[in-house]
């Protein structure tokens, strides 16, 4: 019995194993479970309500509605910038009053569950919606006895700002959204979609219908085109439903597709990518817990350095006369094509039917190719009459290139383009003949993106960070520059990461900001940064009252001695200077982000609510991750996707451990999700003498079955051409199977069995690994879920939590109840069925 006990607790895909206090370990420490639980997501959103404000720009002048919630009521207001004035759009009580008479359930000034405000045509009024507690029959039902066929029944109301009356709108047809599907020509007058892999369009009066009842039997809709195939297709091959794994369903290729057409502003063309894909290898995932029995899903995914890669084609249709053509656009082998679509006004942002239009004019469109090894990109136009492709800017690297939407003046007879051709991320300004004019912007800070173009006072407003002196080079902030490069001007200053949100005509725009340890703020500004009002401070009285504190900012210095990282500790809200605590790092390596807050969250799980159990958590930078600073420092892993952020992240744990006694740096643990999943296990193996405990989860362990576009990209995929002119690529990289030999600490991998993104394939390539050098791991296999956790994120975070208990701290009380989640039992006022 002793033998088969032994074995037992061996074993590798146990989702729960149960080990002895390590020898070395320090004395054990009881974890505090009950902390980490009075921050659960769930209490979190009865403690924190509206932390920054979204304005809505009305069309007809400056004015902006927005709503706020406090922990004592929600409210809406109307802000005029010009009188500098902000009001209530109505008194809660007295209306909540007037709605209790009609609906004839009680409402009250805290409890008015508005839904769907939006104003007038003329602004002068406003109408919203809000459910009830009758019961009615669905009017779309068929079968109105189905368990399913009831809704509360919903009233509709139009309340006017001058008159203070409120009135019911009877028999108000409300109109739905825009489905998924549809997308509209600017007129209005016809709606392009994919069905069988083909085209199909409807006009304007059957499109109602569809709005209605998709399934009207009555509609009439047009094909448009005939050869599509799967994955040959003109608009979506796969399933819009991402839980779907039975991709070879009759019904789902029945259904309306998207096309992800974008149309000319005159609604007479329309242009489209079409992918061929049919020669692009099979992947697959199983569901074992659907039912009544475990589905297949099928689904293409390109591999890196595989040869078989879809082709991209780009077509011109001209609707009126139902016809199309291929647009001749090849230059690279297995490049890749993107068009962009027109900047959208703020003030059309709320509209339900906002059409999908080009960038460009009614006779000229642009787009962009991209070389396989993405050192080479095109920025191009199309003349849609000729079809003659034009090369306005050509970007040029030894690493990969970074391109970002232009903005167009005058209808393109000049181009702001953005680029890091210089190692920094600036503007520059075009020609129509694609001669460059003159860099706008210059100097050792990153800009970020075009916000608006003043064509007629010739100014650029784009935001940008690392520019201001003493902050953290990750805040972004606000800023005007004229198009000559003159006149740069900073508008909305403060040591603070700031949020921007301008109107179409450029005279004002909201601020809001905060820092990590600093409780969210918004303001109105001018445009030329003149504060005019103070709009809102997030109310976190409730969260302060649970016993919450800011974490705390850092800066260190990264292995090599020089570079400036910049990270955020976390600690036990009942922290103990005189006590020696475990540290884990929360990491994700980049490099698209890193892992750093930089302004105020709510979303505390990893970092703040971890650090409850009894742990310093912090957040640090690397090398190679972030791409808010210089090109070189982005680009630092090219070529090490591996190991580059490793030594930042050790050396980060032992400058902090030197400055702050209470940090133990003998405990130290280290945790991430994706590719912070696959750090963290590399830590493990590349430094098993410094890194102690590790949960990673979803890793992309071993890139070589991970996705194409991410790991050719920062990795680097080489180019051969041969004296035939024959072009192939090769791709190789170090992975974590690699070094599996080297653990020595504890290891918990985790992944959802359905991810078809980071596929399990890459856990369980590890797994194989670990076994074969005779190692021991845990393994939590979560069903159902795909790369994000879904309705298992609860449940995982409590196994992390436990795991780094155990290993950590020493506390091995876990009972097989998680009583904690246990606890969370939502009472509702529902009587039950």
């Amino acid at each position: 019995m002793k033998k088969l006990y032994l074995l037992l607790s061996a074993s590798l895909f146990c989702l729960h194993t149960k080990a002895q206090t390590p020898a070395a370990a320090p004395a054990p420490v009881q974890a505090n479970y009950q902390l980490a639980a009075r921050f659960s997501p769930k209490k979190i959103q009865k403690l924190v309500f509206t932390t920054n404000i979204e304005p809505h720009w009305l069309k007809q002048s400056d004015r902006f509605w927005y709503v706020y919630e406090t922990s004592n009521i929600k409210n809406w207001y109307l802000v005029d910038p010009g009188a500098q004035k902000k009001e209530l759009l109505f008194d809660n009580a007295r209306l909540a009053a007037e709605i209790t008479l009609i609906v004839k359930d009680p409402f009250d000034a805290q409890h008015l569950p508005i839904e769907n405000l939006k104003f007038t045509k003329d602004e002068k009024s406003i109408q919203f919606e809000l459910k009830s507690s009758i019961d009615v029959v669905k009017k779309d039902r068929k079968d109105k006895k189905a368990a399913d066929s009831l809704e509360k029944k919903t009233f509709y109301f139009q309340y006017n700002l001058a008159t203070k009356k409120l009135a019911e709108l009877k028999n108000y047809e409300k109109v739905k959204p825009k489905p998924k599907w549809a997308s509209i020509a600017p007129d209005s007058s016809v709606v392009i979609f994919a069905r069988y892999f083909n085209l199909y369009w409807m006009d304007k009066e059957n499109y109602k219908k569809a709005v209605k009842n998709e399934d009207d039997s009555t509609i009439v809709e047009h094909a448009l085109t005939k050869d599509g195939v799967e994955y040959y297709a003109y608009g979506n091959s796969g399933n819009d439903d991402d839980t779907d794994t039975d991709g070879d369903d009759a019904k789902s290729k029945k259904k309306r597709k998207s096309s992800s057409v974008l149309w000319s502003p005159d609604s007479k063309h329309f242009a489209l990518i079409r992918s061929d894909e049919r020669k692009v290898k099979d992947l697959w995932v199983i569901n074992s817990i659907a039912q009544p029995r475990p589905t297949l899903q099928t689904y293409k995914y390109e591999m890196p350095g595989e040869k078989e890669q879809p082709h991209r084609e780009l077509l011109l249709f001209d609707f009126d006369a139902k016809t199309s053509k291929k647009l001749n656009v090849t230059l690279f082998k297995d490049q890749e094509l993107s068009t962009w679509q027109a900047p959208v006004l703020a003030k059309n942002k709320d509209d339900e039917f906002r059409p999908s239009v080009w960038l460009g004019t009614n006779s000229r469109f642009y787009f962009y190719r991209t070389g396989r090894d993405l050192k080479k990109i095109d920025v191009c136009s199309v003349d849609i009459n000729t079809g003659k492709v034009d090369i306005k800017v050509e970007e040029r690297m030894n690493t990969y290139v970074e391109i970002a939407k232009p903005g167009l003046i005058n209808g393109g007879k000049e181009l702001v383009e953005w680029s890091e051709r210089d190692g920094w991320a600036h503007f520059y300004l075009y020609d129509d003949a694609g001669n460059l004019k003159n860099q706008i912007t210059s100097g050792s800070f990153h800009c970020d993106d075009i916000v608006n173009i003043d064509e007629k006072n010739r100014v650029l407003y784009f935001t940008a960070s690392g520019r201001e002196p003493n902050e953290n080079p990750y805040y972004v902030h606000l800023y005007r520059i004229n198009l000559d490069g003159s006149g740069l001007k900073l508008l909305n200053a403060g040591n603070f990461d700031h949020t921007s949100n301008q109107n179409d005509t450029e005279k004002y725009f909201v601020d809001a900001f905060s820092r990590v340890n600093t409780a969210p703020k918004s303001v109105l500004c001018d445009n030329t940064g003149r504060k005019l009002m103070d709009l809102e401070t997030a109310d976190l009285s409730r969260l302060m009252g649970a016993g919450y504190k800011f974490p705390e900012p850092f800066k260190i210095k990264a292995d090599d001695g020089i570079t400036d990282l910049y990270g955020v500790m976390y600690k036990p809200f009942d922290f103990d200077p005189t006590k020696k605590y475990p540290l884990i790092e929360y990491v994700y390596p980049g490099p698209q982000t890193e892992a750093v807050n930089k302004a105020f969250s709510s979303r505390m799980d990893n970092v703040d609510r971890l650090a409850q159990f009894g742990f310093i958590v912090v957040t640090v930078g690397n090398r190679g991750g972030n791409p808010e600073r210089s090109k070189w420092y982005h680009n630092f892993g090219y070529g090490n996707l591996r190991d580059y952020g490793l030594a930042d992240k050790k050396a980060a744990a032992e400058q902090l451990a030197d400055k702050y006694p209470f940090i133990d740096i003998n405990r130290v643990g280290i945790t991430g999700h994706s590719g912070g999943g696959f750090m963290s296990s590399a830590a493990m193996l590349v430094y098993p003498d410094f890194f102690k405990v590790a949960v990673s989860e979803s890793g992309n362990h071993d890139n070589s079955v991970y996705n194409r576009w991410w790991s050719e990209k920062h990795n680097g995929v080489k180019e051969i051409i041969t004296p035939k002119g024959d072009t192939t690529f090769q791709y190789t990289i170090d992975k974590n199977p690699d070094v599996a030999k080297n653990l020595k600490g504890r290891l918990l991998l985790s992944t959802g069995d359905i991810d078809n993104n980071v596929h399990p394939a890459n856990t369980i390539r590890l797994i194989n690994a670990l076994i074969k050098a005779n190692k021991r791991f845990d393994f939590v296999l979560l069903p159902g879920q795909r790369h994000a956790y879904g309705d298992m994120t609860e449940y995982f975070f409590w196994q992390k939590g436990d795991y780094f208990c155990k290993y950590l701290l020493g506390d091995f009380n876990q009972p097989v109840d998680i009583v904690e989640m246990d606890r969370e039992i939502e009472m509702s006022n529902k009587k039950k069925p």
